[in-house]
């Protein structure tokens, strides 16, 4: 199967009967075909959910911010609430269908493995998880319920059209056979350690569980000063309750080239960067992923950088670090250097003439996602496997960054295997895997 032939086979769609997990079945476009949706972690980056899930039926509210839990209620007036989504998730009364989840990212493989165990369709803002074994629990769950339930993680800058013309250009031989694909951030968050403890929290914030599954940390309101949409900036560059950058701009950076590669598991991974801190993420750091050929590529190189580690640039007239969040990749005949909404194709030498390029005709074009939330609600209510960045697609992505981080903390390169996922020449590496939760916080629950 060529390129052009293996891409239009993968974006063939179908449509059928829904068969909501409540019981519910009807044609799509029947009034009655609403989904009863729960949103966790229900204000600050949920808000931009509130107008498309609130064209469905939201019949339940979770946050463990008293206040924040009171305005979603204003714009939901009928949805039950709760503080811990664990309650949530077995009360049996709300029938529910689907759930939006927007917690810390410490619980967002729980939050999804969870929910997928009561057999709901799972919208999971990102990263997936924080660790290989989430990364990899989660996106089992999904296989395993595939036909049953939609999932999407949040990194709907996806829906950009940009997304689907570099992957033509990439499957379609715009830099000759592919080598190396790059992804880089600029953000630099400082910060010496964990915030030292304030006291006891306020009572309108239930701090136990928003400290969850991770090691209990005194109350300090450093974690919550954040404004709505951007608090993760507080709190996520800690280890136990996050990866830095990597799981914040780096989900949505590393899905503009993982979405060309056709990647599954990294073999082998490298990293270097800041002095490693026991409690604090690196700022600056690049990773090195190796992965294996496929049917229409050979092994490649997989590369993150971010706070200020920066791949060569192809021209001396391009300064990638104009770019602040880009992608990058390299074959045998040229480059392709791009953004969220934009791509720059170099070839190689003063004779380059691109006759070995032929874009394809318009009707061979891979379709315009559209909304990126809507796709999933469709999902939900038809193919549950049509949706673009799903856990399968999303775990893997975030397993060979989680196996990054891993061979930075160890200070040496790791070999991985990926069938049973485990670290094969480094016992310190290996039991970097898995985190530790708390009592009552199982991540497959």
């Amino acid at each position: 199967m060529n390129r052009r032939k293996f891409l239009k086979a993968s974006a063939a769609s179908g449509a059928g009967l829904l068969i909501l997990p409540s019981g519910v079945v009807s044609g799509k476009d029947a009034p009655s075909n609403k989904l009863n949706i729960a949103l966790i972690g229900a204000w600050g980056r949920c808000c931009a959910h509130h107008g498309v899930m609130g064209r469905e039926n939201v019949v339940a509210l979770c946050d463990i911010h008293e206040g924040n839990l009171g305005k979603a209620a204003k714009k939901f007036p009928n949805a039950k609430t709760y503080f811990d989504w664990r309650k949530l998730l077995d009360d049996k009364s709300l029938s529910l269908d689907a759930v939006v989840c927007c917690t810390t990212d410490h619980t967002h493989a729980h939050v999804g493995t969870w929910a997928l165990n009561r057999d709901l369709h799972v919208y999971l803002e990102k990263p997936i998880g924080i660790s290989v074994e989430e990364s990899r629990v989660t996106r089992q769950k999904y296989l395993e319920k595939k036909h049953k339930c939609a999932t999407q993680i949040g990194t709907q800058r996806h829906a950009n059209p940009n997304f689907n013309r570099l992957r033509e250009m990439v499957l379609d031989g715009a830099v000759g056979d592919l080598k190396s694909a790059y992804a880089w951030g600029n953000r630099k968050l400082h910060r010496p350690g964990y915030p030292k403890g304030a006291g006891e929290p306020p009572k309108e914030i239930h701090y136990d569980l928003w400290i969850g599954p991770s090691p209990m940390h005194p109350y300090s309101p450093e974690y919550f000063k954040g404004r709505p949409g951007a608090n993760c900036l507080q709190w996520n560059m800690y280890w136990d309750f996050g990866t830095g950058q990597i799981g914040d701009m780096g989900s949505h950076t590393m899905d503009l080239a993982w979405n060309c590669l056709d990647a599954k598991h990294a073999t082998a991974a490298y990293a270097s960067g800041d002095e490693f801190n026991p409690e604090v993420t690196p700022v600056k750091l690049e990773m090195h992923m190796e992965h294996p050929g496929n049917d229409w590529r050979g092994p490649i190189k997989v590369h993150w950088y971010q706070g200020g580690a920066m791949p060569n640039t192809p021209s001396g007239w391009m300064d990638l670090r104009k770019i602040g969040h880009g992608a990058m990749f390299k074959g045998d005949k040229g480059f392709i250097v791009a953004d969220f909404g934009k791509r720059h194709l170099i070839p190689y030498g003063d004779e380059a003439d691109l006759s070995y390029y032929k874009p394809r005709p318009e009707s061979e074009r891979i379709p315009n996602l559209g909304g990126f939330q809507d796709e999933w609600i469709r999902a939900c209510k038809g193919d549950t496997t049509k949706t673009t960045c799903n856990f399968d697609y999303a775990g893997l992505a975030n397993e060979q960054m989680m196996l990054g981080l891993i061979a930075y903390r160890v200070g040496e390169k790791v070999e991985y295997d990926g069938e049973k996922g485990v670290i094969t020449n480094s016992p310190e590496g290996n039991a970097l895997i898995k985190r530790k939760y708390r009592d009552g916080w199982p991540l497959d629950g």
